[in-house]
């Protein structure tokens, strides 16, 4: 149980730094495309927030405590900081590789619960780990 409660609070930080920078990246987007980049992002940070939430919740729900503030957030997650100074193929480019980078770590999540037997975080996490999938492959359609 404790290396699953670990795993999950990595992905609680790394939830938490992305939708900073989600946030980043959709005030400061710019180009011919502005309108529908800013609303992207937008749509980005509302769901990231969904998951943020939602593995937090299924920690407490382990009788754990999730990670909560935002220096820790910042000394545990993979998922980097934006700096504000991206083009707009580098934000998308930086999600992609942040997707990525969380599907992969749920992975792992995922595999630590099944040998635990438990199905509703394994559930939770392939949820998650579908949503993203289906941003990566629409992500990396527009930048073709």
């Amino acid at each position: 149980m404790k290396q699953l409660v670990k795993n999950l609070n990595l992905e609680v930080a790394n939830f938490g730094v992305l939708y900073t920078k989600l946030h980043n990246f959709h005030w400061l987007v710019e180009g011919n495309q502005f309108y529908a980049h800013h609303e992207l992002f937008e749509k980005l940070y509302d769901e990231v927030t969904e998951h943020f939430d939602a593995v937090a919740e299924r920690i407490l729900m382990l009788g754990e405590k999730p990670i909560a503030t935002l220096k820790e957030f910042l000394e545990l997650a993979t998922v980097k900081e934006a700096n504000g100074k991206e083009t707009t193929v580098q934000m998308f480019e930086s999600v992609i590789a942040d997707f990525n980078l969380i599907n992969n770590e749920l992975a792992d999540t995922i595999k630590v619960a099944q040998e635990l037997g438990d199905e509703v975080t394994v559930d939770l996490l392939i949820g998650i780990s579908a949503s993203l999938q289906k941003h990566l492959w629409m992500l990396k359609s527009t930048l073709k």
